[in-house]
């Protein structure tokens, strides 16, 4: 009987966590479009979240296109089919890992920090006196954060991934590997369609919600001064990485699965 126990504290555990995440999520999402809006602060976490993320990103990807090329060709020389590096670098860029190694990047950068910084407002009773001084803390703290991550994920870290990723590929190809750089990039921009590009920013704006979703839940309910903090900001790193391997595979299914 003590064992069926533990098992049943651990699953009502878990739908006690699962509930109270879609209520924080269902909050959020309303708050985020009804006023007032607080458009500085959107803005502070639109250059926090997007700008500052470029550096980390683009040599990320820079190394993991020209690492994919270096290998595509390896494994294609032995069936004589070295030709078809210039597409499946696009492919595999674009389709996959772009998106996830940007949402992996910015997950450990960015939903960290919404942790660590809610985490520190929420220990030190600053939420509190927010909501003592009639500042709702899902207007001021996290709608600016959810809406800056579904925005920024998108329309600028996932297109320089991309684009840095298929150019990563493209400088070993015609650098290392004897390519042609007019023939190569003829055959890039004719293998690249239209799904691709919908799929990968269809990805990064589901993943960039449930980056800051995670960043700011676990940061909003964490207790237990300086070790709570750091637990959270684990959490928040660990459930945001997980969240983005579990929808990636949905969303390809989605798009893919004809």
């Amino acid at each position: 009987m003590n064992f069926l126990a533990v098992i049943g504290r651990i699953v009502f555990s878990f739908l006690q966590a699962t509930g109270r995440l879609g209520i924080f999520a269902t909050t959020a999402i309303s708050h985020m479009f009804s006023p007032p809006f607080y458009f500085r602060s959107l803005l502070k976490q639109m250059m926090t979240i997007g700008y500052y993320s470029l550096p980390v990103v683009g040599l990320t990807t820079l190394f993991t296109g020209a690492a994919l090329a270096l290998n595509i060709y390896e494994g294609g020389s032995r069936f004589n089919a070295e030709s078809a590096l210039p597409s499946i670098v696009l492919i595999g860029m674009v389709r996959e890992l772009g998106p996830v190694l940007c949402g992996l990047i910015v997950a450990g950068r960015v939903s960290a920090s919404m942790a660590a910084e809610l985490g520190t407002m929420r220990v030190t009773e600053q939420i509190d006196a927010m909501v003592t001084l009639s500042t709702d803390p899902f207007k001021y703290l996290i709608a600016p954060r959810i809406i800056a991550t579904t925005i920024m994920m998108p329309f600028m870290l996932v297109i320089v991934a991309d684009s840095i990723g298929v150019l990563g590929g493209f400088l070993i190809a015609t650098g290392k590997l004897g390519f042609n750089p007019g023939n190569y990039m003829t055959t890039t921009m004719d293998f690249l369609e239209a799904v691709d590009v919908y799929a990968s920013l269809s990805k990064a704006a589901v993943f960039g919600f449930f980056i800051s979703l995670m960043g700011c839940y676990h940061g909003y309910y964490s207790k237990g001064g300086a070790q709570g903090v750091g637990i959270a900001t684990t959490n928040a790193v660990v459930s945001a990485c997980m969240l983005i391997l579990l929808t990636n595979y949905m969303v390809t299914e989605m798009f893919f699965s004809s």
